[in-house]
């Protein structure tokens, strides 16, 4: 029995599917793994701790690994490619490939046919493929400065909405500001401050459940942030079907990652600004599992 092994790795979560030809024996979770964003000792550790933990659940060594296939942002430069397939190198023996995160997410979503996916999650990207195999991508550029509607913008731009707020009625914190100076176990806006603006950055991912939450309870700020989240990622999705399907009667949209999975704001302003535009777009009501794709991946090109 042939074994194959598939990785999304996510700059806040490490998932991986352990399989054989046809079915799921065993799946892992661990941190993120993202080099380019926790650096290579954390993602060592994290994709070490998601593939044994996987090994364990399926019943199967590493070593039995004939193939793997891992996704990861910012996989199309080789110098993070090369580092990502040695880390995993370390504690399988089989074939690994390394590709972008939207690669696997589009695998998950439309087996390798035609649509379009979001990915929400630490980052963000819009990436399609049309019926001829032409690809086509937008945002994705780095959380300083693209990675529109991701958990990074999302918590930098409710920081960002609730120091607007005080500029405006500095009588007293919005129950947003105050559940992020909690978070982040500060007492003043001028400690609050200094946290947001640190070298090396803070964790602004880190805040989305803050923002998700407050959203829950009905703050403002929050939904506000929320619902201008779902815009902007209907507004890369939009720039792909536009490059891709200029002229097609339907166009397959699905979304993937954690802002999408746990923000139901952000999935109605998404769909709505999306079918606006393209009403004959078919958008894929659940949320795809990327790491499907890529233990598809891993199996495919051995068939191939």
């Amino acid at each position: 029995m042939a074994i194959f092994l598939g990785i999304d790795g996510g700059g806040s979560k490490t998932s991986c599917a352990i399989g054989d030809e046809a079915s799921l024996l065993g799946s892992g979770t661990a941190g993120g793994s993202n080099v380019i964003r926790v650096g290579e000792e954390r993602a060592r550790e994290a994709l070490s701790a998601a593939i044994r933990q996987a090994c364990t659940v399926a019943n199967v060594t590493p070593a039995q690994v004939q193939r793997a296939c891992v996704g990861m942002a910012g996989a199309a430069r080789p110098e993070i490619s090369e580092v990502v397939r040695r880390l995993v190198a370390e504690i399988i023996s089989a074939e690994i490939e390394v590709v972008g995160d939207m690669v696997i997410a589009l695998e998950a979503a439309f087996g390798g046919g035609p649509g379009v996916v979001v990915i929400a999650g630490t980052g963000s990207i819009a990436y399609g493929q049309d019926s001829a195999g032409q690809s086509a991508r937008a945002g994705g550029w780095g959380f300083a400065i693209s990675d529109e509607g991701s958990g990074h913008w999302i918590g930098r731009s409710a920081i960002a909405a609730a120091l607007r707020a005080f500029d405006e009625a500095p009588a007293g914190n919005s129950p947003l500001f105050a559940a992020m100076m909690r978070f982040w176990r500060v007492e003043t806006r001028e400690q609050f401050v200094l946290v947001a603006n640190g070298s090396p950055p803070p964790d602004f991912a880190a805040l989305l459940s803050i923002v998700l939450s407050a959203a829950d309870a009905g703050d403002p700020l929050a939904r506000t942030v929320l619902t201008q989240a779902g815009a902007e990622l209907a507004a890369i999705a939009k720039i792909v079907i536009r490059r891709l399907f200029p002229e097609a009667d339907t166009v397959p949209v699905a979304m993937s990652g954690g802002v999408f999975r746990n923000s139901a704001l952000v999935r109605q302003v998404f769909y709505n600004s999306l079918r606006s535009e393209y009403p004959k777009a078919t958008i894929t009501p659940t949320v795809i599992d990327p790491v499907r794709g890529a233990l598809e991946l891993a199996r495919k090109r051995v068939r191939s």
